[in-house]
Formats: structure tokens, sequence, C-alpha cells
């Protein structure tokens, strides 16, 4: 097996996602980008097919027609280093989307995301049972996650 690919099927504006997409993230290109020929089953203005890159991690796109639609069940973890990061992926990918609880956002096209500070994870595997419990008591209290607020309350726990 040579690797396993994340392939986004968009009802339409799969380019525009895209597009989009590579603006947001650092160290991210657009690899190839095929729309529907006229004589072929799709809009001439339709994506056949897209290849594209995130912070270097490989993605495929295409659209697909009104029956494919997104839901919470699958979703694009973002693992960030800095409060700064947070920030901005959560601005910038939630524009015209939707700010959920906990670190969770959809986007303008239907994608969830989770845009999550590494330090979160680290946090909550402390093996002192009451760190992790009041890190996720603040956690849950949370739409974007918050580094600084996450570490206070780590340090009350």
């Amino acid at each position: 097996m040579r690797k396993i690919t994340t392939f986004l099927t968009f009802k339409d504006r799969g380019e525009e996602a895209v597009t989009f997409y590579v603006s947001v993230f650092k160290n991210s290109s657009i690899m190839s980008m095929v729309r529907y020929q006229p004589e072929g089953p799709g809009s001439s203005a339709a994506l056949l097919h897209a290849a594209f890159q995130l912070n270097g991690q490989d993605f495929m796109a295409m659209d697909g027609g009104p029956h494919f639609t997104f839901t919470e069940g699958t979703s694009l973890f973002v693992d960030c280093e800095t409060q700064e990061e947070v920030d901005h992926l959560w601005e910038r990918l939630s524009e015209g989307g939707e700010k959920q609880r906990c670190g969770w956002l959809k986007d303008r096209y239907g994608v969830s995301w989770q845009i999550i500070p590494s330090a979160l994870g680290e946090m909550m595997q402390d093996k002192d049972p009451e760190k992790s419990r009041s890190v996720m008591e603040a956690m849950l209290k949370m739409d974007k996650i918050d580094i600084k607020t996450l570490g206070q309350a780590y340090e009350q726990g």
C-alpha cells in the first residue's frame, strides 16, 4: 500500500474550496485542477478532480452533485502549536461558516474541522486525573480553544 489520501467530494464549489484552503494553510499548493469537459457527464464549470496539499498533507477533491454532503461524522483535525495558529485558522475557516463547541467549526462549504492545540492533548493525558478533569471541564465551556485558560485549569486541578 502506498498511502491513504483524504478525498473530499463537494456538492459544487470544489474549486473554490480548494483555492480557499490553500490560501489558509502555510506550505500548501494546488498540484492539479481538472474541470469536466463539455462532452462529459458534468457541467464544464464543475471540478472533475483536484490534487492539492495543505501544510504538506495530500488531499484530493471533486464536485459530485447535489447528493453529496458533509456531516460532522467526518472532520479534519488540525494540530496547532500556538494560540496564534489556533486564532488564525479558527477565524479564517469559520468565515461564512459556523463556529461550534470544543474547537469544532463547519466551514462555508460544509466541511467540519477541529482546530485543537497540542497543549490540550498533553494536559488531558496527565497522570493526575484531577488535572485532566479540570482541563476537560474548561474545554467543554469553550468554542475556540484558549491555551491560557486550559493552562490555568490545569494548574488548579
